[in-house]
């Protein structure tokens, strides 16, 4: 027994307290030190696309299993914040929200079109995102109808009338990706804008008023009129943007293929890596910039956990939907590259995106 503590039964009582709350304190902190940071914590993760979208299908169906994986198991609730391409939620996400990687959002992968061609809208630096990974490369294709005499790119190039593609905008993939061809290796078409979506060129396919489209693989083969399209043969596959085959489509040429072929300059294939990055992107999952690494880890590997969970992969199946996941390491490198082109290359993409 301490010396001072052996006084006066008074003293000796109180010395025996206050050694009682100095082991409760010794003992609790390291049980306060191993309480996750998650624990009892909301996650909001905004959606940039409207309600029962893809990139809205895909946001709400990974939330109800990204949480299961995060030690501390925090709630995720999917609030749907649409308008401008996904543009007002990449503007929240980077200005706005607090870099505690609690606010986490799902963003169109184009996004940086603006930001590189200098639209005072684009108030954010894509490549300071903090990247947490996508389900889906996205990658596309492009397809035309089988009854017109398109079998191979080179066909477009020798053709005396080029066949029309629809397409909503000048910064969609089935705008720029035929005019990329159109640029670098003379493959002429007729591009047919204005279109308020997807649905509507393939309505102009079905009647004839259009022969070709441009869209992602994954989605060709999940859903109506593309499966039974293809099942009946109504279209082929012309082109596919991945660097290889992918096994769905194995005899249709890629991109890079035909760049080979026709020997695409360098700048041409620095033109190519900006246009065709949002594919590799996909559904991109992304926090403020200057989250604790820590955390970047966390979030990042209970990501990649949830889309090996047994019940999510099940419900995938179901959709039709593929995981082709790419990582937010991967991500974040692609995102330095693109932004950090020389100008000539980006005023090519300007010129050719009509910015």
């Amino acid at each position: 027994m301490d010396e001072s503590c052996k006084h006066s039964i008074g003293t000796w009582i109180h010395c025996r307290v206050v050694g009682f709350f100095l082991a409760l304190l010794v003992f609790a902190a390291p049980a306060a030190a191993q309480t996750p940071f998650y624990h009892g914590k909301t996650i909001r993760l905004l959606v940039g696309s409207s309600a029962g979208s893809t990139y809205d299908g895909y946001a709400r169906l990974i939330a109800q299993y990204w949480g299961k994986h995060i030690p501390g198991n925090p709630t995720f609730v999917a609030q749907n914040m649409p308008g401008a391409g996904s543009q007002i939620v990449a503007n929240y996400i980077y200005n706005a929200a607090k870099p505690d990687g609690l606010t986490l959002g799902s963003v169109i992968p184009a996004l940086y079109f603006n930001q590189l061609a200098g639209k005072k809208e684009a108030q954010f630096d894509w490549s300071k995102f903090t990247f947490l990974g996508s389900p889906d490369r996205s990658l596309n294709m492009l397809y035309v109808r089988a009854d017109t005499p398109f079998k191979t790119i080179d066909d477009v190039r020798k053709a005396a009338e080029p066949p029309k593609c629809g397409a909503p905008g000048t910064s969609t993939t089935s705008y720029y990706v035929p005019k990329f061809l159109e640029e670098n290796i003379g493959a002429k078409f007729n591009i047919v804008t204005g279109y308020p979506g997807g649905n509507e060129v393939d309505l102009g396919i079905e009647r004839g008023e259009l022969h070709c489209r441009t869209m992602t693989i994954s989605t060709y083969f999940a859903r109506e009129p593309y499966l039974t399209w293809h099942k009946n043969g109504f279209v082929r596959p012309l082109m596919q943007t991945p660097k290889k085959r992918d096994g769905r489509i194995p005899d249709v040429q890629t991109i890079h293929e035909v760049m080979d072929q026709y020997k695409v300059s360098e700048a041409g294939r620095r033109l190519a890596t900006v246009l065709l990055a949002p594919a590799v992107f996909g559904r991109p999952m992304v926090a403020t910039p200057g989250v604790p690494p820590a955390r970047v880890k966390i979030l990042r590997d209970a990501y990649h956990r949830s889309l090996k969970d047994p019940g999510l992969l099940e419900e995938l199946k179901k959709r039709r939907w593929v995981v082709d996941a790419i990582g937010g390491e991967e991500m974040a490198a692609l995102a330095k590259e693109v932004i950090s082109q020389p100008p000539e290359i980006v005023e090519r993409m300007k010129k050719l995106l009509g910015s």
